[in-house]
């Protein structure tokens, strides 16, 4: 059986699908009610099979049409990728990368990566979005990111994981604060105390508020800032603790009044994956990006081993 699909078919349907009702769904994609309904009949006659079911309440999607709901998304992510990058091509950039990743990747270690590989790619250009590490696995499983950078457990979803790099939650106080002299926490102990947390549109404010949820407490946010130095300078002057990565933690406990904690949980263990549909099909500066992220991460891991090995050799006396 043949089956022969258009771009107005597939945008009707996911717009009838988002505002479950033919009539907006018709209004959303420029077309009237009978030629919008006319074009739906037609294209379940095609697939022989229903792709909605209809009520007075409006329509919402049979098994197929979730199948076929999100295959039309992935096509039209792949149509608009197209005629993006055709553009660019047009405007003189010749390429285009969508990396997504979580909070501590995104704020750690993709600005210097990004700044290596566009100051060697002048024809390429970057689109990176900030998700919780379970959005970003679904973002480059659908099409909507070439390269994800996530926490996520590794599983065989149809995607490559290639092992990045490691990092630690950890909790951190005042140098007065209760807790301040205490060597591990749990984080159910901190919930307390009043937070100091990222933006709610940060992957890392959701994923800790889904972390107290789980202990069914919740976060008492005192202030929300837009970055890690924020939250660091924010608990020096008593205003509250917060979670951040220990990468973070470490460029600040130095010059403030700050302490850092560990935490109990294995989930502030974070160990990322860099994650791809196929690497061997990305465009080559594509791939080019994700080999500048793991050499990035092996210069990280053998100055980690350099400064452990130094550290070491001075306590046992040894003069270098």
């Amino acid at each position: 059986m043949t089956m022969h699909f258009d771009f107005t078919d597939l945008q009707l349907v996911v717009n009838v699908a988002t505002a479950r009702s033919m009539t907006k769904g018709a209004e959303r994609s420029f077309l009237s009610l009978p030629a919008a309904s006319g074009r739906v009949k037609n294209l379940e006659q095609r697939l022989g099979t229903p792709i909605f079911f209809r009520s007075s309440q409006g329509v919402t999607l049979t098994p197929a049409g979730d199948a076929f709901l999100r295959h039309a998304r992935i096509v039209m992510r792949q149509l608009e990728h197209l005629r993006g990058e055709m553009q660019e091509f047009a405007s003189g950039i010749k390429g285009l990368v969508k990396v997504c990743a979580n909070t501590t990747a995104m704020n750690e270690f993709m600005p210097n990566i990004l700044a290596r590989y566009l100051a060697a790619h002048a024809d390429v250009n970057i689109e990176l979005h900030e998700r919780l590490s379970h959005q970003v696995v679904k973002a480059v499983l659908d099409g909507a990111a070439d390269i994800g950078i996530t926490a996520a457990p590794a599983q065989d979803r149809g995607l490559e994981f290639l092992p990045y790099r490691s990092d630690r939650l950890v909790l951190v106080t005042r140098e007065d604060h209760p807790l301040a002299n205490e060597k591990s926490v749990d984080f159910e102990e901190t919930l307390e105390y009043g937070f100091i947390g990222l933006s709610e549109s940060s992957a890392i404010h959701a994923f800790l508020v889904q972390a107290a949820e789980e202990l069914g407490r919740a976060l008492r946010f005192r202030v929300e800032v837009s970055n890690f130095e924020a939250v660091c300078r924010m608990i020096a002057a008593g205003v509250g603790l917060g979670v951040i990565p220990r990468t973070a933690a470490l460029r600040y406990v130095k010059d403030l009044p700050i302490r850092i904690i560990d935490l109990n949980n294995s989930w502030a263990v974070r160990r990322l994956h860099i994650c791809v549909r196929e690497l061997g099909r990305l465009p080559v500066f594509a791939q080019q990006l994700v080999q500048l992220m793991q050499e990035d991460a092996a210069e990280a891991d053998d100055a980690c081993g350099r400064k452990k090995s130094l550290m070491e050799n001075s306590d046992n006396g040894e003069t270098l």
